[in-house]
């Protein structure tokens, strides 16, 4: 009863602030030239309710770490497998990817590539390891037979940056929509998000997150389908018509099918295709899947089943942006004085669900579009809480002393601080694409994080020195890029010109950690260094055999 009350009670001080920020856009004028949509609001809070709803029965089944981080391990391959796609697809797949089709053209089909080939490298090279080796965190694995201190330090940093620069997209879309859905100001929205993705983790934990997410995902590929159906119909079936025309009507012309000037750059380009296809295997929400599965079998099943769901979705999102281009960009309805999109260029799939089946199906696609971007915000939360708690806390500060309960608590305090964290950047990046952004979340897990973890598991003459060193080089190469290029030192910052002159970065920033980790572990000559070594044998035997979990539960 005390969780239920904690969960209606800031349940409603989340609906007192959309409606007290409702009423205040009511008396000031909508943000938006567009009125309110009555239907689609009303479905917006059935389906929030629905996820709360989840959240309070998962609550009730949370009692230990286990079942906290990962769901007591009682999750089929086949339910992790839709729980991951629908980490995928997440604000960034549905609406950055069909709003960069609509704006810019191929640049969203380079992105729905890069974040799809990514999984076969996770299928075929970490997936069963990472089960056999891990019990919470991928942290777990890179400290397995290195130095405890310094390697969970670097992976908590490292999965914190990529879960803040992960959650900025989210925040931006989920802000975005509702700021279109209801009138609200932008601010407003943003706070609203953020308060129900601190309730859907500090109280349902990766239970509530993994039901919510099987739930969207199943929804959201469905919404999808039909919207494709619907469009579809205005070209007689015919895909060949769809493309054609959406050549004619594009701003860009026959040139949509080019790359744009931001991709045109061959180093922009590569850094782009090796941040998402690498840092598929260094996402710390993405990679706490494993764990919820009972053993490595079920773990190679989850990606199979996932790789063939993302790759549906993103045919289904080219698409989406495709037909939009014709049906929405034609209707100047859609558009305000000054000729763009209402909601911004990340909308277009919101509209276009408006255009093809009313505003009963708007409704639904904009929930649903909620719940996605709910999902994913909880499942990054999550994973940012795991670091500060399960790897800061219990084994850096408290030496692995720390009981259930205040690892629990720590993680429930740091999920708060992640909240208001991922708040206060989601209104500074507000106007960025949101699949750019997380094209650079990618690029610094493909910086730090895959590194270390991929070469913890394969490379025997990896040291303790070496992936501390080179991990932390990468992590500070790669923001230091973000900052300095165009993305923050020009669109955030308004300096003239940009210090980094690409937009992308992951070719320079994994260079960086890859040589560095190479180096510092071959000069290493240390006595920490020969049993860092010694104990590849072991973790090797146990990341194939499937004994792992037990042992690194004890480590």
């Amino acid at each position: 009863m005390k969780r239920l009350s904690l969960l209606l009670s800031s349940a409603f001080a989340a609906a007192f602030v959309a409606t007290n920020a409702l009423a205040t856009e009511t008396i000031n004028g909508p943000v938006e030239k567009q009125p309110i949509n009555i239907t689609a609001i009303i479905m917006f809070f059935v389906f929030v309710a629905g996820t709360l709803a989840l959240t309070y029965w998962a609550a009730r089944r949370t009692r230990s770490t286990s079942d906290f981080y990962t769901a007591g391990g009682g999750i089929t391959g086949f339910q992790n497998g839709v729980a991951i796609a629908g980490d995928y697809m997440s604000a960034a797949s549905f609406l950055g990817i069909s709003g960069m089709v609509f704006g810019t053209g191929l640049d969203g089909l380079f992105y729905a590539a890069g974040f799809t080939i990514g999984w076969p490298l996770i299928l075929f090279m970490i997936a069963e390891r990472l089960r056999n080796l891990g019990r919470f965190t991928f942290s777990d694995i890179t400290s397995y037979r290195l130095e405890q201190t310094r390697i969970r330090s670097l992976s908590a940093f490292g999965a914190l940056s990529v879960v803040l620069f992960y959650l900025v997209a989210q925040m931006v879309g989920a802000g975005k929509l509702i700021q279109l859905l209801f009138g609200l100001d932008y601010a407003y929205a943003v706070l609203l998000v953020g308060v129900l993705m601190m309730l859907y983790v500090t109280f349902g934990g990766m239970l509530a997150t993994t039901w919510v997410q099987i739930t969207k995902a199943i929804l959201l590929l469905a919404g999808c389908t039909v919207m494709v159906l619907l469009s579809l119909y205005h070209f007689g079936f015919d895909p060949g018509a769809l493309i054609q025309s959406a050549v004619d009507h594009h701003p860009r012309g026959v040139e949509m099918l080019k790359p744009s000037k931001a991709l045109s750059d061959p180093l922009n380009a590569i850094s782009l295709g090796l941040a998402l296809m690498c840092g598929a295997a260094g996402l710390p929400h993405i990679l706490m899947r494993f764990f919820t599965v009972p053993d490595a079998v079920a773990a190679r099943k989850s990606v199979f089943y996932a790789t063939g769901f993302i790759a549906y979705f993103y045919i289904l999102t080219i698409t989406i942006g495709l037909a939009a281009v014709t049906i929405i960009g034609m209707d100047p309805s859609y558009f305000d004085a000054a000729g763009k999109l209402l909601g911004g260029g990340n909308m277009a799939a919101v509209h276009l669900a408006k255009a093809v089946g009313g505003n009963a199906f708007l409704g639904f696609i904009s929930a649903v579009a909620f719940a996605t971007i709910l999902a994913v915000v909880s499942g990054l939360a999550l994973a940012g809480a795991s670091a500060v708690s399960h790897d800061l806390y219990a084994n850096v500060i408290m030496k692995g002393k720390a009981t259930g309960a205040q690892e629990m608590r720590v993680s429930r305090i740091a999920t708060f601080a992640i909240g208001i964290i991922g708040i206060i950047l989601g209104l500074a990046f507000e106007n960025q694409n949101i699949a750019f952004m997380v094209g650079l979340a990618f690029g610094v897990a493909a910086s730090v994080n895959f590194p270390v973890l991929f070469l913890s598991i394969f490379w025997k003459n990896l040291t303790t020195r070496g992936a501390f060193i080179g991990g932390f080089l990468g992590l500070v190469s790669a923001i230091t890029f973000v900052v300095l290029g165009p993305t923050v030192w020009v669109a955030l910052l308004h300096h003239e010109k940009p210090i980094f002159p690409y937009e992308q970065y992951a070719l320079f920033s994994m260079t960086i950690a890859f040589v560095s980790i190479w180096f510092f572990s071959i000069t290493d000559k240390s006595a920490r260094a020969a049993q860092d070594k010694a104990g590849y044998a072991e973790q090797f035997i146990r990341s194939e055999t499937g004994l792992g979990a037990a042992a690194a539960s004890d480590h």
